[in-house]
Protein backbone atom coordinates (compact mmCIF):
# COMPACT_ATOMS: atom_id res chain seq x y z
CA UNK A 1 0.00 0.00 0.00
CA UNK A 2 1.45 3.37 -0.94
CA UNK A 3 0.28 6.92 -0.43
CA UNK A 4 -0.25 8.46 -3.87
CA UNK A 5 -0.93 12.08 -4.79
CA UNK A 6 -3.13 12.81 -7.81
CA UNK A 7 -1.03 14.76 -10.30
CA UNK A 8 -3.29 15.02 -13.34
CA UNK A 9 -4.94 18.45 -13.60
CA UNK A 10 -8.66 18.64 -14.34
CA UNK A 11 -9.81 19.27 -17.90
CA UNK A 12 -12.43 22.03 -18.15
CA UNK A 13 -13.08 25.50 -19.50
CA UNK A 14 -15.72 28.23 -19.22
CA UNK A 15 -18.05 26.22 -21.51
CA UNK A 16 -17.98 22.90 -19.59
CA UNK A 17 -21.54 21.90 -18.72
CA UNK A 18 -21.12 18.45 -17.25
CA UNK A 19 -18.44 17.17 -14.90
CA UNK A 20 -17.50 13.50 -15.01
CA UNK A 21 -15.59 12.22 -11.99
CA UNK A 22 -13.63 9.04 -11.59
CA UNK A 23 -12.37 7.84 -8.23
CA UNK A 24 -8.56 7.94 -8.67
CA UNK A 25 -6.31 7.36 -11.70
CA UNK A 26 -5.18 3.82 -12.44
CA UNK A 27 -1.47 2.94 -12.52
CA UNK A 28 -1.54 3.27 -16.35
CA UNK A 29 -3.20 6.68 -16.14
CA UNK A 30 -0.74 7.86 -13.48
CA UNK A 31 2.16 6.74 -15.69
CA UNK A 32 0.71 8.51 -18.77
CA UNK A 33 -0.42 11.54 -16.73
CA UNK A 34 -3.90 11.42 -18.24
CA UNK A 35 -7.33 9.97 -17.52
CA UNK A 36 -8.54 6.53 -18.62
CA UNK A 37 -5.28 5.58 -20.28
CA UNK A 38 -5.65 1.82 -19.83
CA UNK A 39 -6.39 0.43 -23.32
CA UNK A 40 -9.14 -1.84 -21.94
CA UNK A 41 -11.03 1.00 -20.27
CA UNK A 42 -14.12 1.83 -22.32
CA UNK A 43 -14.47 5.48 -21.25
CA UNK A 44 -13.30 7.02 -24.53
CA UNK A 45 -15.25 4.49 -26.64
CA UNK A 46 -18.44 5.28 -24.73
CA UNK A 47 -18.05 9.05 -25.12
CA UNK A 48 -17.07 8.83 -28.80
CA UNK A 49 -20.05 6.62 -29.51
CA UNK A 50 -22.54 8.80 -27.61
CA UNK A 51 -21.30 11.99 -29.27
CA UNK A 52 -21.02 10.27 -32.67
CA UNK A 53 -17.50 11.60 -32.88
CA UNK A 54 -14.27 9.86 -33.78
CA UNK A 55 -12.33 8.12 -31.03
CA UNK A 56 -9.61 10.45 -29.71
CA UNK A 57 -6.18 8.80 -29.62
CA UNK A 58 -3.60 11.19 -28.16
CA UNK A 59 -3.84 13.07 -24.88
CA UNK A 60 -4.13 16.33 -26.83
CA UNK A 61 -6.99 14.90 -28.94
CA UNK A 62 -8.72 13.73 -25.76
CA UNK A 63 -8.50 17.21 -24.20
CA UNK A 64 -9.86 18.82 -27.38
CA UNK A 65 -12.64 16.20 -27.55
CA UNK A 66 -13.75 16.89 -23.95
CA UNK A 67 -13.78 20.66 -24.35
CA UNK A 68 -15.54 20.49 -27.73
CA UNK A 69 -18.34 18.48 -26.10
CA UNK A 70 -18.51 20.74 -22.99
CA UNK A 71 -17.28 17.96 -20.68
CA UNK A 72 -15.15 18.62 -17.62
CA UNK A 73 -13.17 15.65 -16.32
CA UNK A 74 -11.41 14.98 -13.04
CA UNK A 75 -11.36 12.59 -10.08
CA UNK A 76 -12.91 12.72 -6.62
CA UNK A 77 -9.67 11.93 -4.77
CA UNK A 78 -6.65 14.25 -4.44
CA UNK A 79 -4.56 11.69 -2.57
CA UNK A 80 -5.01 8.31 -0.92
CA UNK A 81 -3.38 5.06 0.07
CA UNK A 82 -3.94 2.62 -2.77
CA UNK A 83 -2.69 -0.76 -3.90
CA UNK A 84 -2.02 -0.64 -7.64
CA UNK A 85 -5.25 0.43 -9.37
CA UNK A 86 -7.66 -1.23 -6.95
CA UNK A 87 -10.55 1.05 -5.91
CA UNK A 88 -11.43 -1.40 -3.14
CA UNK A 89 -8.02 -0.83 -1.51
CA UNK A 90 -8.44 2.98 -1.25
CA UNK A 91 -7.89 4.33 2.28
CA UNK A 92 -6.96 7.66 3.90
CA UNK A 93 -8.79 9.65 1.26
CA UNK A 94 -8.25 13.35 0.72
CA UNK A 95 -10.85 14.75 -1.72
CA UNK A 96 -10.18 17.24 -4.51
CA UNK A 97 -11.51 20.78 -4.23
CA UNK A 98 -14.07 21.40 -6.99
CA UNK A 99 -14.72 25.07 -6.21
CA UNK A 100 -12.42 26.29 -9.02
CA UNK A 101 -14.26 24.27 -11.66
CA UNK A 102 -17.69 25.14 -10.28
CA UNK A 103 -16.88 28.88 -10.22
CA UNK A 104 -15.35 28.91 -13.72
CA UNK A 105 -17.77 26.66 -15.60
CA UNK A 106 -21.58 26.52 -15.94
CA UNK A 107 -21.74 22.91 -14.67
CA UNK A 108 -25.35 21.70 -14.79
CA UNK A 109 -24.78 18.07 -13.77
CA UNK A 110 -22.12 15.93 -12.11
CA UNK A 111 -21.72 12.25 -13.02
CA UNK A 112 -19.49 9.65 -11.43
CA UNK A 113 -17.80 6.86 -13.34
CA UNK A 114 -18.59 3.97 -11.01
CA UNK A 115 -19.77 3.25 -7.50
CA UNK A 116 -16.56 4.06 -5.64
CA UNK A 117 -16.39 7.54 -7.16
CA UNK A 118 -20.07 8.03 -6.29
CA UNK A 119 -19.70 6.93 -2.65
CA UNK A 120 -16.60 9.05 -2.10
CA UNK A 121 -18.14 12.10 -3.82
CA UNK A 122 -21.33 11.77 -1.75
CA UNK A 123 -19.35 11.46 1.50
CA UNK A 124 -16.60 14.05 1.01
CA UNK A 125 -17.62 16.44 -1.77
CA UNK A 126 -21.39 16.82 -2.04
CA UNK A 127 -21.63 18.53 1.39
CA UNK A 128 -19.07 21.09 0.11
CA UNK A 129 -20.35 21.58 -3.44
CA UNK A 130 -24.08 21.28 -2.84
CA UNK A 131 -24.29 19.45 -6.19
CA UNK A 132 -25.73 15.93 -6.16
CA UNK A 133 -24.03 13.42 -8.45
CA UNK A 134 -25.55 10.80 -10.74
CA UNK A 135 -23.89 7.40 -10.50
CA UNK A 136 -23.02 5.76 -13.83
CA UNK A 137 -21.64 2.25 -14.21
CA UNK A 138 -17.86 2.09 -14.33
CA UNK A 139 -16.19 1.93 -17.75
CA UNK A 140 -13.31 0.00 -16.16
CA UNK A 141 -12.40 -3.43 -17.54
CA UNK A 142 -12.98 -4.69 -13.97
CA UNK A 143 -16.70 -4.04 -14.54
CA UNK A 144 -16.97 -7.02 -16.88
CA UNK A 145 -20.69 -7.51 -16.18
CA UNK A 146 -21.36 -4.43 -18.33
CA UNK A 147 -20.98 -4.90 -22.07
CA UNK A 148 -20.21 -1.85 -24.19
CA UNK A 149 -23.85 -1.88 -25.31
CA UNK A 150 -25.08 -1.86 -21.70
CA UNK A 151 -22.68 0.95 -20.80
CA UNK A 152 -23.93 3.03 -23.74
CA UNK A 153 -27.55 2.60 -22.59
CA UNK A 154 -26.70 3.73 -19.06
CA UNK A 155 -24.39 6.57 -20.09
CA UNK A 156 -26.98 8.00 -22.53
CA UNK A 157 -28.26 10.14 -19.64
CA UNK A 158 -25.36 12.54 -20.18
CA UNK A 159 -26.90 13.58 -23.51
CA UNK A 160 -27.56 16.10 -24.92
CA UNK A 161 -24.03 17.45 -24.76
Amino acid sequence: MEHVIHQIPPVFNHQSEILILGSFPSVKSREAQFFYHHPQNRFWKVLASLTQDSLPQTIEEKKIFLLKHHIALWDVIASCDIQGSSDSSIKNTVPNDFSGILKAAPIRRIYTNGGTAYKLYKKYCEPETGYPAVKLPSTSPANASYSLERLLKAWKVILPL
